[in-house]
């Protein structure tokens, strides 16, 4: 049995996704839904904060316009969401107002976890329902989002939702047991992985393909499990259809597929720019340079070799060796323009050249190494 996190009162995330909410017609699975929900309101009675990340609002929208498949255009799908998001935050309202908890619906976008001041406006709205022991219920835009592929399937949008509330668990309900050891449906010998103490002991691991109903697959909920993790939030893949799994989670049974809380040192800062803000371009840099990131000193402009993309100041990039591996990501200090004008010049040089740049093309209290 794997320690739970029962006992003083803890925040907890909790994602479902389209598969358990909804079947192959787009139908609401009621059953499985208001289960989950009583789960969920069991935890708030017993003081706990909760949080709920759900999917469904395609898929929703497909069952009421009796769409055969999921859209492929962006335009269809935004189309969709709108037509499913009232049905299914209503279908949660009720069941949750049964339970006479109130709830809140949160709609963001990948650009308000991008952007600094949006992140911050979300955490703090987020946080502050909790004190008021509101149930947030949270999903992506779809309706104006155009990054809809950036979240999988809301993984990644729970895992970011578990950094905001510095949560103590994530749990992702899912249409699988867990994580396998192969693709169950190709390989009868594979065998359901209990817990993850290293990510890399799962390298190369097969986690298949996206739903049929949903973007996410097991190696968008992997990846949400690395971010979370790396914030310190103990995260779960489990069937979100069983019985009781919530609560199970919560005691620490052998649910799921465990992956332990990591501590990597890094401050909340660093764990937006790492995880949340996109990289608009990418440098190349020399091995002094790949030294120098290594013992947390800044990038110069000295050691870049090459300037890709097309970035502003203020705009995060990625830092890459020779050998094209990703070293760190950081806040540029330059445009692509003015970098790649400066590139292999000392800092007295650099002077020469623009007057008024700072020595760092990205300072280092603005640089998180990758992992």
């Amino acid at each position: 049995m794997c320690a739970g996190v029962s006992g003083a009162s803890k925040t907890v995330v909790v994602k479902i996704g389209s598969s358990t909410l909804t079947d192959e017609r787009g139908k609401f699975r009621l059953g499985p839904m208001a289960g989950r929900v009583a789960e969920i309101c069991g935890l708030h009675r017993q003081g706990h904060r909760v949080v709920l990340v759900s999917s469904g609002a395609v898929s929703s929208g497909m069952g009421l316009l009796r769409m055969p498949a999921r859209p492929t255009e962006v335009v269809d799908l935004q189309a969709s969401a709108a037509v499913g998001q009232g049905h299914l935050y209503h279908t949660y309202s009720q069941l949750f107002a049964h339970e006479e908890v109130i709830t809140a619906q949160v709609l963001l976008t990948a650009f308000d976890i991008s952007a600094r001041t949006q992140y911050l406006n979300a955490r703090n709205t987020l946080r502050r329902l909790l004190e008021w022991k509101v149930v947030p219920i949270v999903n992506e835009n779809d309706t104006t989002s155009t990054d809809e592929l950036c979240f999988g399937d809301n993984d990644t949008l729970a895992a970011q939702a578990a950094l905001l509330v510095k949560a103590d668990l994530l749990i992702l309900l899912t249409d699988t047991e867990g994580l396998y050891t192969a693709n169950p449906q190709e390989d009868p010998q594979a065998r359901l992985i209990h817990e993850v103490k290293d990510f890399a002991e799962i390298d190369g691991i097969d986690t298949g393909s996206k739903g049929r109903l949903g973007l996410g697959g097991m190696r968008s909920k992997v990846a949400a499990a690395r971010i979370a993790t790396s914030g310190g939030v103990t995260t779960v893949i489990a069937r979100g259809a069983r019985p009781g799994v919530i609560g199970a989670v919560m005691a620490g049974e052998s649910v799921g597929t465990r992956f332990g809380p990591r501590d990597l040192g890094l401050g909340a800062f660093k764990q937006w720019l790492l995880y949340a803000k996109p990289a608009k371009g990418r440098v190349v840099v020399d091995g002094g340079a790949e030294e120098a990131l290594r013992d947390n000193r800044s990038l110069l402009p000295v050691g870049v070799l090459c300037v890709e993309g097309d970035f502003a100041a203020g705009d995060a990039i990625s830092v890459v060796n020779e050998r094209g591996q990703e070293l760190a990501k950081g806040i540029s200090n330059y445009t692509h323009d003015e970098l790649d004008r400066v590139k292999g010049l000392r800092s007295d040089r650099i002077a020469e050249r623009l007057p008024l740049a700072t020595p760092e093309a990205v300072h280092r209290d603005y640089l998180v190494l990758v992992e």
